[in-house]
């Protein structure tokens, strides 16, 4: 059978319901988020710092193991370069003084490749300009090419040991030790432009005549050294640097230099192939050789003022991260200690509040409730009371206080606006349903006048089944409103006749096929409920199956009771579908759903009904594709059938039940052994099925049959006889009746009927796709 829509609004079974993060989870979040931040910015911070003191101490290493040989390369360069010139111009006793320059210079070339051997540093730029030196001094040697390009690879040499020195010993990376290098690197570049200076008046030679190109170089070194002297260096020194440096500019050496130095920019003269130096020239090269020495010396103390500063810093920083994690360990362990106290007070408070909630919303507030529904009154102390405090805690109690208290009125209210309108729309159904009982006995009085008319007997069939389609629906109202419906029966009921009566109630009665044991009978009280569930089940069934196709209900004993099931060809119905609507027929439905499905009730009234009884109803897919309603009635309702005279049903008052429906067209064939005797029709006095309630048959017109020998011990049982239950005006010898004729419908006929049974696919279609999340 096809299942009757369901009442609410079904939520979505697939739907993913994600779970609330527990309060002692938020707290201990609040609590490791922040200490995680906290740890790594701290981790952070000393990786940074320890990676910057390692790379202090890499400099200072590097500083003190290649720094001397680097720079002993670059003044052994200088002085290459300046006896190579004096070679070139021939002075005298440059030869001698050239391969001494030359063999020194050989010797810090070797320790620097021998020490610079990290392939990570800068060091190997010097390393491939050193590479060339052999050829450039062939071509010193043999003089080929020009002097200044020959000289001018010594200061590329001489250029990239100062970029070295700027680049691996500057610590960019702190800004106090950059500061404290700029005074060694500029002090280094100010003694390669006074170096430069050197070579070009040795290039001069004993002519003591500059090429222009010579006098430019000369010209723009001194403007260097003198600029680098002002700007970079001596604003940097520090005080014991700077009284060494004031002691010698302060030099007769020195101040031969610069004597020096201003006679060839202003004493010089002009000739055709270049520029005269002056006659003060001579003395140039023993002031040098002499301040040369204290500048070094000044560089190199220089040097190690910053190497001494560096290896501080990095003790310094390897102090600050020592600090900075135990600090931040503390820090740590203080707000751990925190967040496990308060974490601890806020929970204990908390569930204290989550017990004495529960109790209310599981003792309390159910008993209430029920107590309201059953209209008794409610004692307001057994409600939480507003305590009034101020915290969080207290002001949550103090909220859910006054929600039960809000939820408790409203359920007073709802229970009694629910019990007056029980009791109207009772009163309601009680008398339409009177009416509707007056109307099928004035139908019935209608057949048994006109029963000759069968086009009028037709149509007043017509009009007793939706007559009692209306008193059923009418009875679902009684039912749903919490009455109970009238029960006129008495006796015990044999199942079979139960089953008829179920039946009759069905508009397309004619396609129930019944199967039923006469052994077995149901309790009195029983009758008119367990009659009305099965009519609904069948009423649903008929309606949601193809026009033509049968239903079949069966009845038999089982263990837990009787079962009766009815069977349907209607459409297939999904597995969840099917445990929704088990779901709601194994436990009555709240009005609050029903309140949502006003017009679809098949469910709720089966709901209602098993409920009542204690009956189980299950609907699951048939094995004939379509749906079988299993129903369960328990034990307690049912009693054996003893031997008695056939009678006819009760009739109901006020409201009589259903109309008892004659035999299915078509039976099937039935068993010899284990089939009872064909069940008595009641009939009208017009030849209709009646619903009245007829006078027991006179006795002379029974008979016992006689048991077999072999038979089991067992009361007898009536034996109809012919011609003793019609109605007198048909006891008269009938006409012939007109044999049946075969089926002969049109084609017209037969599209209609597919017609009306795509229809009602289509119907059941619409209603379960409605019924879709």
């Amino acid at each position: 059978m096809s299942p009757i829509e369901p009442e609410g609004v079904r939520g979505q079974s697939t739907t993913r319901r994600w779970r609330n993060v527990r309060l002692r989870t938020l707290l201990i979040w609040l609590a490791v988020v922040p200490t995680l931040a906290m740890g790594t910015q701290v981790t952070v911070t000393a990786q940074r710092l320890l990676a910057q003191s390692e790379q202090l101490r890499a400099d200072v290493e590097a500083a003190e193991r290649i720094g001397a040989p680097l720079y002993t390369l670059m003044v052994d360069m200088q002085a290459e370069r300046t006896a190579t010139a004096a070679q070139w111009a021939g002075n005298d006793g440059a030869e001698g003084e050239l391969r001494a320059r030359r063999a020194a210079t050989d010797l810090a070339a070797a320790e620097f490749r021998r020490l610079a051997d990290d392939p990570s540093r800068s060091f190997a730029e010097v390393t491939r300009q050193l590479d060339k030196l052999p050829a450039y001094r062939q071509r010193a040697d043999t003089r080929s090419g020009a002097a200044d390009s020959t000289l001018a690879y010594y200061s590329e040499v001489i250029g990239k040991v100062i970029q070295v020195y700027q680049q691996e010993f500057s610590h960019a990376e702190d800004a106090e030790l950059a500061q404290a290098s700029r005074p060694v690197v500029a002090m280094l570049q100010a003694t390669e432009m006074v170096a430069r200076e050197d070579t070009v008046l040795a290039l001069a030679g004993p002519s003591g005549e500059l090429t222009f190109v010579g006098y430019d170089q000369f010209v723009s070194s001194l403007g260097a050294q003198r600029y680098l002297h002002e700007a970079l260096i001596v604003p940097h020194l520090a005080e014991g640097d700077e009284r060494f440096y004031e002691r010698v500019i302060g030099s007769a050496d020195w101040q031969t230099k610069t004597r020096i130095e201003n006679a060839v920019l202003s004493g010089h003269k002009d000739t055709v192939s270049g520029i005269r130096v002056p006659a003060e020239v001579a003395g140039w090269s023993s002031a040098h050789a002499n301040f040369s020495v204290q500048m070094t010396t000044l560089n190199i103390d220089l040097a190690r003022s910053v190497l001494a500063r560096g290896e501080a810093k990095a003790a310094e920083l390897q102090t600050e991260v020592a600090w900075l994690i135990g600090g931040s360990g503390g820090g740590l362990l203080a707000v751990v200690i925190v967040v496990v106290f308060t974490t601890r007070s806020v929970l204990r408070r908390l569930h204290e509040l989550h017990v004495r909630t529960v109790t209310v919303a599981e003792e309390t507030l159910p008993d209430v409730v029920a107590r309201l529904q059953r209209g008794q009154s409610v004692d307001p102390a057994a409600l939480p009371a507003v305590s009034g405090d101020r915290d969080e805690v207290g002001r949550i109690s103090d909220a859910f206080a006054r929600a039960v208290a809000v939820s408790v009125d409203g359920h007073r209210q709802l229970a009694a606006e629910r019990h007056g309108f029980g009791l109207f729309a009772s009163g309601i159904a009680s008398r339409t349903g009177n009416l509707v009982s007056r109307q099928l006995s004035l139908t019935e009085d209608l057949q048994d006048t006109f029963g000759h008319d069968e086009a009028l007997l037709a149509q007043l069939m017509r009009s007793d089944q939706l007559t009692v389609g209306m008193r059923r629906q009418i009875e679902n109202l009684l039912i749903l409103a919490g009455g109970e419906v009238p029960d006129p029966h008495t006796e015990p009921m044999r199942v079979a006749d139960l089953l008829r009566e179920a039946a009759a109630e069905v508009e397309d009665f004619r396609r129930i096929e019944r199967q039923a044991l006469d052994e077995t009978s149901v309790e009195p009280s029983a009758i008119s409920q367990i009659s009305h569930l099965l009519a609904e089940l069948l009423d649903n069934a008929t309606r949601f199956s193809p026009p033509k196709a049968k239903v079949v209900i069966r009845a038999e004993l089982v263990a837990d009771g009787l079962s009766v099931e009815i069977e349907d060809r209607g459409p297939r119905v999904s597995p969840e579908r099917y445990e929704e609507m088990n779901g709601r027929l194994h436990q009555a439905p709240p009005y609050s759903v029903l309140a949502q499905n006003a017009h679809r009730l098949g469910l709720f009234v089966v709901g209602h009904l098993a409920d009542q009884l204690g009956a189980t109803v299950t609907l699951r897919r048939s094995v004939y594709g379509g749906t079988c309603a299993v129903v369960v009635l328990p034990g307690e309702l049912l009693l054996a059938t003893e031997a008695e005279t056939p009678r006819e049903p009760a009739r109901r008052e006020p409201a009589p039940r259903a109309l008892a429906a004659p035999e299915p067209a078509v039976e099937p064939e039935p068993d010899p052994v284990a089939e009872p005797e064909p069940e008595p029709l009641l009939l009208t006095g017009a030849g209709l099925p009646s619903r009245r309630a007829k006078a027991p048959a006179p006795a002379p017109a029974l008979a016992v049959r006689p048991a077999p020998a072999d038979a089991p011990a067992r009361p007898a049982l009536p034996e109809r006889v012919p011609q003793t239950h019609i109605a007198d005006q048909l006891r008269a010898p009938r006409a012939p009746e007109t044999p049946v004729r075969p089926d002969t419908e049109t084609p017209e006929e037969v599209a209609d009927a597919w017609a009306d049974y795509e229809q009602g696919t289509q119907t059941v279609e619409e209603e379960l796709r409605r019924d879709q999340p």
